[in-house]
């Protein structure tokens, strides 16, 4: 041990450094972004076009999917996680919401749905509304589907054509991608 000895460093140095992620924080935040990968790579070429991702990232992804060894997919994984590192994940992960069905605004259209198919099935003149909402919807198949479900209902049986419904008003809101028709009914719920 020298006596002499005498740090060059001082506390108030420490003080003006800035702070760094700890290395488990930078790991930890690694994963995550694997995550948010491994999840992008499970989704379907349709689920994919609907999200916007840059090219590098959709190459990434697609070579994952073609991926078949364990391990090489493992180390293809570690690429698009670190392809993601220069990538804003805020709205991979609302696209993945969306797609899951757990955003607010998803849940929120599905109910809306729901209620035109109920206002559908109590009156018909509720397709005057489908009609102004979206001016491409097939009211003749809409119709027919009405009165498929009011028919189903009547002899019990399951309500194939009630399903049928919300399957084609989904497809229509789909078409047209209108935020509008969700939160021009929002504030009516409260």
């Amino acid at each position: 041990m020298r006596p002499n000895s005498r740090s060059t460093h001082t506390e108030d140095e420490d003080d003006s450094l800035p702070e760094r992620p700890s290395k488990s924080q930078r790991k930890r935040d690694s994963h995550a972004l694997q995550d948010i990968g491994e999840q992008l790579v499970a989704l379907s070429a349709e689920q994919l076009k609907r999200i916007d991702i840059p090219e590098n990232l959709r190459i990434a992804i697609a070579e994952t999917q073609r991926t078949r060894s364990h391990e090489g997919k493992r180390r293809q994984m570690q690429y698009v996680g670190k392809v993601m590192r220069s990538v804003d994940t805020a709205p991979l992960t609302e696209a993945l919401d969306a797609i899951r069905g757990v955003s607010a605004r998803a849940v929120a259209r599905e109910h809306l749905l729901e209620r035109m198919r109920e206002r559908l099935l109590e009156n018909e003149l509720a397709l005057g509304d489908i009609a102004a909402q979206w001016p491409g919807a097939d009211l003749t198949q809409l119709r027919t589907l009405r009165r498929n479900t009011l028919r189903e209902r009547e002899q019990n049986k399951p309500p194939r054509a009630f399903r049928e419904i919300f399957r084609v008003l989904r497809q229509l809101d789909r078409q047209t991608g209108e935020d509008a028709a969700v939160d021009d009914e929002l504030p009516d719920e409260e």
